[in-house]
């Protein structure tokens, strides 16, 4: 009996080590936490409190007075100018002079430079010109005359005159409201278009919507 505790002794204390050693491994095993999901970062331009502001340069955009332009010929460093559009609507360049600017899109006032540098240039088919919109003057139109509230309105999105005038507080007693009329300023000029207020709130008559510059003027 003796000896049978003996022989089975060595084989229970190895159990017993045996347990007590796989326990220590399980306690011993680091344990991993889930990453947290990554969050996605915003798309590269998108706005937010930290983003620059930046010009317009769509193509459709029609440049006005204040404007800042990057004019780039290629292969010539005399030319390239870096320019502001004059409250008269026109920049200046070497050899052509004055081009009226105010009024176009970049790809108008490309093609105009173009053409009138094409004879100062030995290889016109060459000839390759860049304009870039640097810097944009928030858009405004103006409100005078017979309004209570006269003065410049800021023009965001499509805005109609009979939106500005109702911005500008209604007419005063006097007012000739069907002879309204809307100056605008473009490559070739002002222009004149004529408003008639009680048609519109009728329903008759073309909408007119306002550009940037454009002034309306209330007899």
């Amino acid at each position: 009996m003796t000896n049978s505790i003996r022989a089975f002794a060595p084989v229970t204390l190895a159990i017993l080590l045996s347990a007590v050693l796989g326990a220590q491994d399980v306690s011993q095993k680091p344990v991993t936490t889930p990453k947290p999901a990554a969050t996605p970062s915003a798309p590269v331009g998108t706005s937010g409190s930290g983003d620059a502001p930046r010009a317009d340069t769509s193509t459709d955009y029609r440049l006005v007075p204040g404007d800042k332009l990057r004019i780039e010929v290629y292969k010539d460093a005399q030319l390239s100018q870096n320019l502001q559009i004059r409250p008269d609507g026109k920049i200046t360049l070497p050899l052509i002079g004055d081009v009226p600017a105010a009024g176009r899109t970049s790809n108008e006032l490309r093609d105009a430079i173009t053409s009138g540098l094409k004879e100062f240039n030995s290889n016109p088919e060459a000839l390759s010109v860049t304009v870039i919109v640097v810097e944009t003057v928030p858009p405004t139109v103006y409100v005078m005359g017979e309004v209570n509230n006269p003065g410049p309105q800021p023009l965001t999105g499509h805005i109609t005159v009979l939106q500005a005038l109702s911005t500008a507080g209604g007419f005063k007693d006097f007012a000739k409201t069907k002879d309204i009329r809307i100056q605008r300023k473009g490559p070739a000029g002002v222009t004149t278009l004529h408003f008639n207020y009680k048609d519109a709130i009728n329903g008759h008559g073309k909408v007119i919507y306002l550009q940037p510059g454009d002034t309306i003027i209330v007899p």
